[in-house]
This record gives structure tokens, sequence and C-alpha cells, in this order.
């Protein structure tokens, strides 16, 4: 069984000297590796204008609800 090991490590470091040389072949190359992007996900900021249009858009739209009708658009 040790035998077995012994040739599974030495397997294993030849592919590693394997990948190390395709990773410096491709760093040679002037590629840098891939950034990390900026999710678009989460709230967007709004600005105190916007959000005093929001309040006002919301107010009128649950008085809307309490008297049983749809709102209007404006």
């Amino acid at each position: 069984m040790a035998k077995n090991l012994d040739q599974t490590l030495e397997d294993l470091y030849r592919e590693l000297e394997l990948v190390n040389a395709a990773i410096a072949s491709v760093e040679a190359l002037g590629c840098a590796p891939p950034t990390s992007r900026r999710s678009n996900r989460g709230r967007k900021s709004m600005g105190a204008e916007e959000r005093q249009e929001v309040s006002e858009r919301m107010k009128r739209y649950w008085a809307a609800r309490r008297e049983g009708r749809r709102p209007t658009r404006s």
C-alpha cells in the first residue's frame, strides 16, 4: 500500500508542476486574472426629491384603497 501511496504522490507532484507551468505561461502573456464584478443587486439609493414623490404617490394610493377605488395615475 505504501508503494501505491508513493506513486500517487509522485503523480500529483508531476501534475502540480504542469499546472504551475501552465499558470506561469498564461501570466507571461500579460493576462490579468478576472476581477470580481460589482453586483447590481440591492436597493437603489433615492434622493430627497424622489422620496417625496414616492411618499405622495403612496399616500394617494392608500387613500384610494381606503375609499375602495383604484388610484389614478398622474
